[in-house]
Parts: structure tokens; sequence; C-alpha cells
């Protein structure tokens, strides 16, 4: 059973735009030991939900991982990893952030309440939820 997940990207440095052009992405620069057990966790053909932070702040699109976890290729030190994203496809609507946190069935998900967290989990009905408000 696929597992789900969300990943954050300032839209400036890499968007869903881009990912879509580009197909695929390796999934780096991550340096927080919490998302990186989170990338450790990610199995190929999970489903991994888009988020814009800083502006926009909205989820925008369904990507899957390509790749499972490897050592990530910019990091010196050994101890961080990376996963292959594959493009989905847009959402229907973007989700904002201001939505997600009104949304009463989404008042534990992980993304809301531990901000700085740039990978984290998401479970199926938070899934099913986010899909939903994105009229899908």
């Amino acid at each position: 059973m696929a597992a789900y997940f969300l990943v954050k990207s300032e839209p400036d440095t890499y968007s869903f735009e881009d990912l879509r052009r580009d197909g695929k992405t390796v999934w780096d620069g991550v340096r927080n030991f919490t998302a990186r057990g989170h990338l450790k966790e990610m199995k190929l053909g999970d489903q991994v939900l888009f988020y814009h932070s800083g502006e926009g702040r909205e989820v925008v699109g369904v990507a899957e991982v390509a790749r499972e976890s490897f050592p990530d290729p910019g990091d010196e030190t050994g101890r961080f990893l990376a996963v292959e994203l594959g493009y989905v496809r847009p959402l229907k609507a973007p989700v904002t952030l201001a939505a997600l946190k009104a949304e009463p069935s989404l008042a534990d998900l992980k993304m809301v309440r531990q901000g700085r967290l740039s990978v984290s989990p998401v479970t199926p009905g938070e899934w099913k939820a986010i899909l939903r408000m994105a009229g899908e």
C-alpha cells in the first residue's frame, strides 16, 4: 500500500511547474534530521503533495517517489538523504495554507503543526481531505 507525503519548496527555488517541465527531479538539500527520516521512509510509488512555501503558500500538485532514498549528492558529511520525485499532475484547484488550517480534519497535519518541516508524512484521511478541498 502506498504511503503519502508532503514536500515544500519555494516556487522561486523549484516550483511545481519546474517539476512538470523536468518530469522528475532529485529532492535534495534537506538538512533537518526529522525530514531526513521521512525521506528514508519514502518508497517507490508513494504519492507526494507538492506545496509552494513562501510565495503562494498552497498545495498545488501531486508527485510520486520515482527513486527511493540515497545519499544526498550535495552533502559532504554523508549524513543526509535525497529521493527522486516524478511529476504526476496539478490539483484541480490549489489548497491554501489558510484553508488547511481552517479544516478541522487537518488539525494534526504535520506540515501545519511543524511549519518548518520540509518533508512530512500525510495520513490517508488527510490525503483524501486535501484532494476533496482541491475539488477532486
